[in-house]
């Protein structure tokens, strides 16, 4: 099954003259990474505790989507950075991996102050998209490169979750009643749920084969 990360390299392609500028400009890709986690991290606080006391989404929740496309492009932006302009570090290593998990958990976890996500739903699919990419990260210790398998990483994630932020704004004013709206979103985070776990099963068997073949 195909993923959104393979539509990385063109993304890429789009964004390497903004890339350039910002390294004219002195900025660095640790300086692009720590910034998206404090965005990441303030915009689910604010999602949630100006959402957690009636339950229901408003239009303040598209700014969910609208951050994870921008998210997606601070992402490819830092590697850039980091790979083109000789900004490779240990340092900056541990903050790419650090600050999308802590990111993800806290724009995922916003999700709670909804009343038609089931918690214990949204609880299993925070803890199989940190198991999914603790499973990327295994790879090097077993003798290959980071795996970024899908069918449902980073960017699939995003665009999943992005998607349930669209469906609890509008569905109501489709005429969706609260019942149909949680089984809509608890059907959603189900197949997010059972994709992470062909997810980390991808990359555990890819990642033991191909260093098998490497060795």
């Amino acid at each position: 099954m195909p993923s959104i990360y393979q539509l990385k390299p063109a993304f890429q392609n789009l964004l390497r003259p903004l890339v350039t500028g910002l390294h004219r400009a002195g900025v660095t890709a640790n300086q692009v990474t720590l910034t998206a986690m404090l965005v990441s991290v303030c915009l689910a606080g604010f999602l949630y505790f100006f959402h957690h006391r009636s339950g229901t989404a408003t239009a303040w929740l598209l700014l969910f989507p609208a951050w994870m496309l921008v998210r997606m492009a601070f992402n490819a932006i830092d590697g850039m950075l980091a790979r083109e302009f000789g900004q490779q570090s240990t340092l900056g290593a541990y903050y790419n991996e650090l600050c999308d998990v802590v990111s993800d958990t806290a724009l995922y976890a916003c999700f709670v102050a909804f009343a038609a996500i089931d918690p214990w739903l949204l609880f299993a699919v925070v803890f199989l998209a940190g198991l999914s990419e603790y499973a990327g990260v295994m790879a090097p210790l077993v003798g290959t490169e980071r795996r970024y398998d899908g069918p449902m990483g980073k960017s699939d994630r995003a665009f999943a979750f992005g998607l349930i932020a669209v469906v609890l704004v509008a569905a109501p004013s489709l005429g969706a009643t609260p019942q149909w709206l949680s089984h809509i979103c608890s059907v959603l985070l189900a197949v997010v749920a059972g994709l992470l776990l062909r997810t980390i099963f991808n990359r555990i068997r890819n990642g033991i084969v191909t260093a098998r073949t490497a060795r």
